[in-house]
């Protein structure tokens, strides 16, 4: 069984943020991770969009395997670096801001038993 990934790096959304998006997706065919990233609303399901399309042309390109007998095999949503911002406050002090980013990591295959339909 063949896997096939996509990476997407420094993306401007908090891990946790995304994570909420990618738990919609983890395990599901992928017609219908699709359909559950554009309709969820969330800016994490918008940005995980684009890496899904990636990893499934990755699939289609590697091999001759359709959309339809693929699955959403391994997702993950990683910390990347952050920036560090601050602003003014009252005394002579400052308030640090961290604005964090994601890594996305999705991984693909063929689900078992497609096959024998």
């Amino acid at each position: 069984m063949d896997q096939f990934q996509a990476v997407t790096k420094h993306v401007r959304i908090s891990p946790r943020k995304a994570r909420l998006a990618a738990d919609l997706i983890r395990g599901l065919p992928v017609h219908q991770a699709r359909l559950q990233l554009e309709t969820c609303g969330l800016k994490g399901g918008r940005l995980l969009l684009k890496t899904l399309a990636s990893a499934v042309a990755n699939a289609e390109m590697r091999s001759n395997t359709s959309a339809e007998k693929l699955k959403v095999q391994e997702i993950r949503v990683d910390e990347g670096p952050r920036m560090k911002r601050a602003k003014p406050r009252s005394r002579g002090s400052r308030h640090p801001f961290l604005k964090r980013m994601s890594h996305f990591t999705v991984i693909v295959a063929e689900a078992e038993g497609e096959g024998s339909k």
